[in-house]
């Protein structure tokens, strides 16, 4: 079950991403048909919810290299979030600090159900990769503390390069920049979870960045649009469980 609501949460963005099979129609070339159409399809059945269309420059690539690449957005209102966004084989649904839960997973819900209702020929619409992603962040001083300590003692996780590797060098320890990814299999939902952190920045303050997303894909994937509730469902408990997990002690403390 999904734990308490947090005041200052670090949430930077917590996003929804669904892709869908494209038809090829050449080597190394595939489109969406019916992209054309369901952009306004879409938008007409969204609009009362999202009302700010918002056109990105991504819109004037072409097709046959344009699959995958959001193309538009609608807003709740100009520079609001959440916001849905769509290209061809491509949804999302995202939201930054106004993000609950209940709300977040019902909005991917009816935008998932909308995309079933409008999408031309909408049987033979291929599921190929469903994914929650949230990304996290919380201010550090790289010049003042140690990454590796902080990992280690705020989120349990030891990463640390061989510290021979430093002596009677001119090398300093502290990072200038590091990305550390982990995959693991999951059950529930069938997929994959990730786990990734890099250095970065929240708002102008160097940072420690997070992520924490479920994927599924292809086989893994049925039954749509029918089980997205229980396949989003899944997925949220799941990336709950090892957010608090993580920061469970002083971060958490920090962040009520």
């Amino acid at each position: 079950m999904p734990r308490k609501v947090l005041k200052n949460k670090p949430l930077i963005e917590a996003i929804f991403e669904l892709k869908w099979e494209l038809k090829k129609i050449g080597e190394g070339i595939a489109i969406d048909p019916h992209y054309k159409i369901l952009v306004g399809s879409l938008y007409s059945k969204l609009k009362d919810e999202y009302p700010y269309h918002e056109m990105l420059p991504a819109a004037s690539i072409p097709d046959d290299i344009a699959g995958h690449v959001i193309q538009h957005r609608f807003r709740t209102g100009k520079n609001q979030w959440p916001l849905v966004q769509i290209g061809p084989g491509i949804l999302t649904v995202n939201d930054t600090a106004g993000y609950i839960w209940e709300e977040f997973g019902s909005k991917v819900i009816n935008a998932v159900k909308a995309l079933y209702e409008t999408y031309p020929e909408s049987d033979n619409l291929k599921i190929n990769s469903l994914l929650l992603r949230y990304i996290d962040a919380v201010e550090f001083d790289y010049n003042e503390h140690n990454i590796y300590d902080f990992l280690a003692d705020k989120m349990k996780t030891t990463i640390r390069p061989y510290s021979e590797l430093f002596k009677e060098t001119s090398v300093d320890s502290s990072p200038l920049s590091f990305d550390w990814r982990f995959s693991f299999t999951c059950k529930r939902p069938d997929g994959i979870i990730h786990l990734r952190f890099m250095r970065g920045k929240k708002m102008s303050s160097d940072a420690l960045i997070w992520e924490t997303m479920v994927q599924s894909t292809n086989e893994q994937i049925s039954q749509m649009p029918e089980k997205i509730a229980e396949w989003l469902n899944d997925a949220h408990n799941l990336t709950d469980d090892w957010f608090f997990k993580l920061i469970e002690g002083d971060l958490e403390g920090r962040f009520e």
